[in-house]
């Protein structure tokens, strides 16, 4: 064997194309759906009644936010809608809500404001959630 040659035993080429695929395999779940823009996810107001989940100047005409496993959309103005936060795809969490979609990272399914399926590869809508509106605050319920 010269000094240019390299020889590779079978159990190396192995454990490293096992590393490699694995490798690839996080990345692209990581980054799928993936976008520069702003999360939705919003903390609840401290200030307001029991329950409170954001205030409605929180919540964007034609958009909406997360707030832990809720998402409270309005579709039209003075309209609220409450939605669980889990895909129905798969059960991730999904993370932004943008340009009239509630979007799942994990493998690309969005939703409409009202829950409904957009695109898949989810086929069944995000379940509703009881909200109501208190003074100037959405609460569960």
């Amino acid at each position: 064997m010269t000094s240019n040659e390299i020889r590779i035993d079978r159990r190396t080429a192995v454990v490293g194309a096992g590393a490699i695929a694995a490798a690839a395999a996080l990345a692209g779940c990581s980054t799928y759906g993936n976008d520069s823009g702003a999360a939705a996810e919003v903390a609840p107001p401290a200030d307001g009644p029991a329950g409170a989940l954001a205030k409605t100047s929180d919540v964007p005409v034609g958009g909406g936010v997360i707030v832990g496993d809720t998402v409270i959309t309005q579709p039209t103005a003075g309209t609220f809608v409450g939605l669980s936060a889990t895909c129905t795809h798969a059960g991730c969490k999904v993370a932004k809500i943008a340009d009239g979609t509630i979007n799942c990272p994990c493998h690309g399914s969005r939703f409409g404001l009202d829950g409904s399926v957009s695109s898949g590869p989810a086929a069944r809508p995000l379940p509703p959630k009881p909200v109501r509106v208190e003074g100037d605050s959405i609460v569960q319920g």
